[in-house]
């Protein structure tokens, strides 16, 4: 039986899908991230999945986002997206620490995982933590400085924006170090899988598809960096991503 456990890792509200029977045992583990405008109740199917083949699944929601939402305003939360990427990298250690911390992790096995948001989220994680051992990108991007130049410009035609051009240019600063298309050698030949619509018009499909054309090269074993396009597919997961995510984990973590 699948159970689902709403606690608090540290002050990050969370589900946690495991095997009833296994929930106290060390487990290879997966972390996903949600989207924008999301929450972590909303990828239960991906992790039921996981679950099932025997993977601690960790959702945590992200700041303004579920149980954070604190009655936040949208306008608010979409100036906020990066900020919100950042606290992701940052919670993404503590929820490993904690995790290690009960002997809950088997072998260092670690995955993260995210959509959109969440893919970003990853990507982005990539540059910061060697113990990543594989990881899935769902229609997000690794180029996250130029992503982010292209919304703040869009935000710009919409009306002046309530930052300064100097917080601007130190949020672009920030974002660099943990852009994983200026640091491709950080993936150091770990196990990642794209997945991306050719119809996206949220998270630009090149952004992806650019990056992975590029970084493959570096890979001894080519089957240890997949891109997976579905050419009809919107700015929203198949199925087909999910089954190809939980059978990315089941090969490679």
């Amino acid at each position: 039986m699948i159970g689902i456990e709403k606690e608090k890792i540290g002050n990050i509200p969370s589900l946690i899908v495991v095997e009833t029977k296994d929930k106290d045992k060390a487990l290879p583990t997966v972390i996903f991230f949600h989207g924008f405008t999301s929450a972590k109740e909303h990828n239960l199917p991906i992790a039921f999945l996981l679950a099932e083949k025997g993977y601690r699944v960790i959702l945590p929601d992200s700041e303004l986002h579920g149980e954070r939402e604190i009655n936040t305003s949208e306008r608010k939360r979409q100036i906020s997206f990066w900020d919100i990427v950042l606290k992701n990298v940052q919670e993404l250690e503590e929820i490993k620490k904690a995790l290690d911390a009960e002997g809950l992790i088997l072998d260092d096995r670690v995955g993260v995982a995210g959509t959109s948001m969440g893919g970003i989220t990853t990507s982005a994680a990539l540059t910061q933590y060697d113990w990543i051992k594989s990881a899935v990108i769902l229609m997000g991007s690794p180029r996250i400085t130029t992503f982010a130049k292209t919304l703040v410009e869009s935000f710009k035609k919409e009306g002046a924006l309530p930052v300064t051009d100097e917080q601007i240019e130190a949020l672009y600063d920030q974002l660099e170090r943990c852009d994983l298309s200026l640091q491709p050698d950080k993936l150091n030949g770990r196990p990642i899988l794209f997945w991306h619509g050719g119809q996206d018009t949220v998270v630009p499909f090149d952004h992806s598809y650019t990056f992975y054309d590029e970084v493959k090269k570096q890979y001894e074993n080519e089957e240890d960096i997949q891109f997976i396009k579905e050419a009809n597919a919107g700015h929203k997961v198949s199925r087909r991503a999910i089954l190809e995510l939980v059978k990315w984990f089941r090969a490679n973590l």
